[in-house]
């Protein structure tokens, strides 16, 4: 097996697995490491000891480039790749009809990874687009991106695009839904951009009422195409656990059927959001749904199978999530409003 290949594929599984970044990043940093020597280079500095001396290589990282080497499957990705197989989830005729995904970030706000990297699982998912859609400026936690550094943004996915014709990086933008109920960057940037998911972010233990206006507002923008993350509980994960935002959920879901927003099924292990039964809710209001991985991290693109199960599970058709149509369909729609 390749090493560099083995090497990310780790990296990758890990990410999945929601392992700490530590872990991922030592097998990408690896990968970097030997990207320029040769198979014969690599083999000579195993057999004499002076690959355990370069800097970026560490025990397991030597171990799964020897094995590579040797020509099998690395012991620790085999266990990876068993453990995947094992916890693969359901909704499979679903996952198949999935063709891209809204909500991703890389390392210009608070991803791990540039963006070509995203780009490259994206493309080996099988995926036909993706939305970049990094923070925007309020999250300043999150290093949410300017109106200039968006724009400097723009152009880096405009190279990118150039060199593809069988996928497309979408612009985007995850923007702050404010309290006032405004969106957390100026329309004429928002009106630049293909995809807009528009989320709440800060004073999520607001009363019912103060949270619905705010909601409202952000949903009734004409930019706005998802709404992320609704109700912004965690269930699981290093961050701990949070409660759902208090919101009048029937007041919500009919703002998204009137103005034709997707309600985001965000696929996140420790979000889940929404809950099973706010799906079915937002189903019987006529409400479209985007399902997405909200990454920030290549290995966390796969996270849009633990989606497509919960959207099979409640019962959502295929062509009322966006995220199943061609990227012409698709963005004629995201553009509808403009």
């Amino acid at each position: 097996m390749d090493p560099v290949a083995a090497l990310n594929e780790i990296a990758f599984r890990l990410e999945r697995e929601l392992a700490p970044s530590f872990k991922f990043q030592a097998f990408r940093k690896a990968a970097v490491t030997i990207g320029d020597l040769s198979r014969e280079e690599l083999a000579a500095r195993v057999a004499d000891g002076r690959l355990k001396a370069m800097k970026g290589i560490g025990g397991r990282t030597f171990e799964v480039i020897r094995q590579s080497l040797d020509g099998g499957v690395p012991d620790y990705l085999a266990d990876l790749r068993e453990r995947a197989e094992a916890n693969a989830p359901g909704g499979a005729e679903l996952r198949a009809a999935l063709k891209g995904d809204l909500h991703s970030h890389s390392e210009w706000s608070d991803g791990t990874t540039p963006i070509e990297l995203m780009v490259d699982a994206a493309r080996a998912l099988g995926r036909e687009y993706l939305a970049l859609t990094d923070h925007s400026p309020n999250l300043t936690v999150a290093n949410g991106l300017s109106a200039e550094r968006l724009t400097e943004q723009l152009g880096v996915v405009a190279g990118i695009n150039d060199r593809f014709d069988d996928f497309r990086l979408l612009t985007g933008i995850e923007v702050d839904i404010l309290e006032t109920g405004e969106l957390d960057q100026t329309s004429e940037m928002l009106d630049r951009l293909d995809v807009v998911v528009a989320s709440v972010h800060s004073k999520l233990r607001a009363d019912s009422a103060t949270m619905t206006e705010r909601m409202l507002g952000g949903i009734q923008a004409r930019h706005t195409n998802v709404l992320g993350h609704c109700t912004g509980r965690l269930v699981t994960g290093s961050r701990g656990t949070r409660p759902e935002s208090e919101f009048d959920a029937e007041r919500i879901f009919a703002a998204c059927a009137a103005n034709d927003v997707a309600v985001e099924i965000n696929s996140r292990p420790e979000r889940q959001d929404p809950p099973d039964r706010l799906i079915a809710m937002a189903l019987e209001a006529g409400c479209l749904f985007s399902i997405d991985t909200d990454a920030h991290a290549p290995g966390q693109l796969d996270f849009l199978a633990l989606g497509a199960e919960r959207a099979a599970a409640n019962g959502v058709p295929a062509d009322r999530i966006v995220t199943t149509w061609p990227v012409d369909r698709l963005l004629e729609w995201t553009t509808a409003k403009r």
